[in-house]
């Protein structure tokens, strides 16, 4: 498998199976911790069927045009949440785990960086390639072949605002 493209349906049915698989493992948690950019949509949509408070951690590994060569990994200074202290049972969630090293690295900066006792830290994410170098807790699909993966909001990254102004004015 070169390439997996997915539209914007098949993302959010694989969010609410990511949601019902963790509600059949039994496992509560207190606090969703969330990568930015792309755990932003996974995290939101958790947070609000498990009524619990969401974090965000931005990260960056991904540059160049298209972004699919990766860099240094890079960490935002802070966490952002709206809480006064993280919690102690944290799912930390993202779109993917690609290479793992992400989500092996946020392990360690999430529990450095708290004002408060962390009990425990699970990981649950949309897809999980084979090419990880850590297994995620929860996955919706796993994928042998490492297929490049072309998520519905990337057509962002290559529009300005005028081409939007453009395309929003053809809808009219």
């Amino acid at each position: 498998m070169l390439d997996l493209y997915v539209s914007w349906s098949d993302y959010h049915q694989k969010i609410e199976q990511l949601a019902a698989q963790i509600y059949h493992s039994g496992w509560e948690f207190n606090q969703i911790v969330c990568l930015a950019r792309g755990g932003l949509r996974v995290g939101d949509i958790l947070s609000r069927i498990y009524k619990q408070p969401l974090a965000i951690l931005a990260t960056s590994s991904y540059s160049s045009s298209g972004k699919q060569q990766r860099g240094n990994l890079i960490f935002s200074r802070n966490l952002t949440m709206t809480t006064e202290n993280l919690g102690s049972r944290i799912l930390l969630v993202d779109d993917l785990v690609d290479s793992g090293v992400t989500l092996k690295q946020t392990i360690p900066w999430l529990k450095k960086y708290s004002d408060s006792p962390i009990e425990e830290i699970r990981t649950a994410v949309i897809w999980y390639k084979a090419c990880s170098v850590i297994v995620p807790h929860y996955y919706v699909d796993y994928l042998p072949d490492n297929p490049w993966i072309h998520q519905p909001f990337e057509a962002y990254e290559l529009m300005s605002p005028a081409d939007l102004v453009e395309k929003v004015s053809q809808l009219c």
